[in-house]
């Protein structure tokens, strides 16, 4: 007997687009389910050969190859606790070791793989940000530190030049730019748009062409997120002007760096185009609707991507062809219902925009509104496993894109900067009375759920506007901000000091009034938490925290605990997961249907 619809979206093999090394574009890296979890693998296009590298107990996502392709590199880490080390194998298999050998386990702050072996490995921990450049394999020197972030941005063609983001200024969200000659191990050149301004190296990074030092970097000041190249060492830059309605990374360089892959991301929906830098022509490539996960440019010209929609599972193309350029063996995963675009207005007069997902037949029907993490992320018409479960066990399911959201303009994203946990909730409550207004949310059966900050905005929900929800679930969620802020990853904290105006010894009473579990007394719904036993983003002890409180006030609730992190890679978790929630729906929900075995 077959399993139902839902298991088999969990299921279906799916990969990550995959990663060629620039000198030998035949050796790739992809990150794949096939095994059972998100592991690494090897694909050998020429000899049309894959295998799989890593074998982590709870998965592995971050890969990539060396310039030449003679080593596969990924982050391993403790059991999903996001500290580790990077490692290398060669690329036709054999022992993994350290790539740089006196780095110490840290949370990744970055990694650039060069030529002839260069890395620079960012790290975090308790003693602050830091950034090594050696060789793999061997010993490393420290270039950079500071008590708050910095990333690794990327390396030069040559490895001569790294750019790293940074926020010296204080200021966590708003990052600078800084070049290094890694020949001299010194400064070159810093690139600041100035107080309340971001700067971030986009996807594509360095040019492809060796001795071309120009890189592609975004900017925010024009109020929308907009690209410029940047050539440190010449000390010029040079904005380019796009006129597209929405926000724009760039994905990659023409190979002989004439031309840029421009992703433009409008109303939840992504779009390619190619620009050229000498004539500013921009010019749209032909591909469906929905969105995108990663592109770049082969070294032949050809354009691969990874594309999604609501309704259709990720698929890895190439512009001008309709069969998928890899695709791993089993079955495919079963369409699910499409996404509708939605609006409508928050308290303050916005438009709030977000997807529905609606399940045949007339409304009212029990509702799930799914509250994206972040918070500074969005969601987009693309592939979620989780929203078609809903709908196939008779949810309609609302995203709604609050304020704080990516994809709507700066103004919109740094409203969460010295007042998180309000315009969130009322964002949300707002989306949910449109519904109930629409006809097509039952009042009586909403429920709000999410993960991460997701969970967060959802145990703030039921505690500060406790009137309206038939039950919550928070996954992986913030509940006691002042302990997590405790036992957070570092990269967290700085995340945290720069969302509040400082840390719990500046802004405590502000720590406190947006905490959950100030507000646990007036919870009028059954709540379940889910969290991961080794999470260092949303940490163990402070969802036990307010567990604990629940007990104490006699409110109903459930607790799932998983030995993972931020999350779960492996697929049988994460249909366990998912059946966890779909129980608690069935069991508080009058309208939710017990989950298909």
């Amino acid at each position: 007997m077959s399993e139902p619809r839902w298991k088999q979206r969990y299921r279906a093999p799916s990969l990550t687009l995959p990663r060629w090394a620039p000198d030998d574009p035949d050796r790739l890296v992809y990150v794949s389910n096939l095994s059972g979890s998100w592991q690494v693998h090897a694909w050998d296009r020429a000899a049309d050969r894959h295998r799989q590298v890593s074998d982590h107990p709870t998965g592995v996502v971050a890969a990539g190859l060396t310039p030449d392709g003679s080593r596969v590199v990924w982050f391993e880490d403790s059991k999903g606790d996001e500290v580790g080390r990077w490692l290398q194998q060669p690329f036709e298999g054999g022992e993994a070791t350290p790539l740089v050998t006196d780095a110490e386990p840290a949370w990744s702050a970055g990694l650039a793989l060069g030529p002839k072996g260069r890395v620079a490995v960012g790290l975090a921990s308790r003693d602050g940000f830091s950034v090594r450049v050696g060789e793999a394999g061997g010993g490393s020197e420290e270039l950079y530190r500071h008590d708050e972030m910095v990333d690794v941005g990327g390396l030069s063609r040559d490895g001569r030049l790294l750019v790293v983001h940074h926020a010296e200024h204080g200021d966590n969200l708003h990052p600078a730019l800084r070049a290094f000659d890694l020949d001299s191990m010194g400064a070159v050149a810093d690139l600041w748009d100035g107080e309340g301004f971001a700067l971030f190296v986009a996807s594509a990074g360095f040019s492809p062409v060796a001795g071309d030092g120009r890189l592609a970097v975004l900017g925010d000041r024009t109020g929308q997120l907009r690209p410029a190249i940047w050539d440190p060492v010449a000390g010029e830059r040079v904005d380019l002007e796009l006129d597209l309605p929405g926000e724009v990374d760039v994905a990659d360089w023409w190979p002989d760096a004439s031309a840029l892959l421009v992703v433009h991301t409008y109303m939840g929906r992504d779009e390619l185009y190619r620009l050229d830098l000498s004539s500013g022509a921009l010019e749209r490539l032909d591909h469906p609707a929905g969105s995108i996960q990663r592109a770049g440019v082969r070294p032949d010209g050809a354009v691969w991507y990874r594309l999604s929609s609501g309704a259709a599972a990720p698929e890895v193309r190439a512009v001008g062809t309709g069969e998928a350029v890899l695709r791993p063996p089993g079955p495919r995963a079963p369409s699910g219902v499409a996404y509708e675009s939605w609006t409508f207005p928050n308290p303050q007069g916005d438009q709030v925009h977000g997807f529905l997902a609606v399940p045949p037949g007339a409304g009212p029907h029990p509702t799930v509104l799914i509250v994206h993490g972040g918070p500074h992320h969005h969601d987009a018409d693309s592939w979620d496993p989780e929203v078609q479960a809903f709908v196939d066990h008779g949810y309609a399911v609302g995203l709604v894109n609050y304020r704080g959201s990516t994809g709507y303009g700066k103004a919109w994203q740094d409203v969460l900067e010295g007042d998180p946990g309000r315009p969130e909730i009322e964002d949300v409550v707002a989306g949910r009375d449109d519904l109930v207004a629409r006809g097509l949310a039952d009042p009586a059966q909403v429920v709000i759920a999410g993960a991460s900050w997701g969970g967060y905005v959802t145990l703030q929900a039921i505690g500060t506007v406790p009137e309206g929800w038939r039950a919550a679930m928070a996954v992986v969620p913030v509940a006691d901000y002042l302990s997590a802020y405790a036992d957070e990853s570092e990269a967290l904290q700085a995340f945290d000091r720069s969302l509040f105006g400082g840390g719990p010894e500046d802004k405590h009473d502000l720590y406190v009034e947006r905490s959950p579990i100030t507000y646990v007394d007036r919870v009028a719904t059954p709540v379940l938490l889910m969290v991961g036993d080794n999470d260092t983003r949303c940490p163990l002890q402070q969802v036990l925290n307010y567990a604990e409180r629940l007990t104490e006030l006699g409110k109903p609730f459930e607790l799932d605990r998983f030995d993972a992190g931020h999350g779960a890679l492996v697929v049988n978790e994460r249909i366990r997961q998912m059946e966890v929630l779909l129980r608690f729906g069935a069991a508080h929900v009058p309208g939710g249907a017990e989950p298909e075995a």
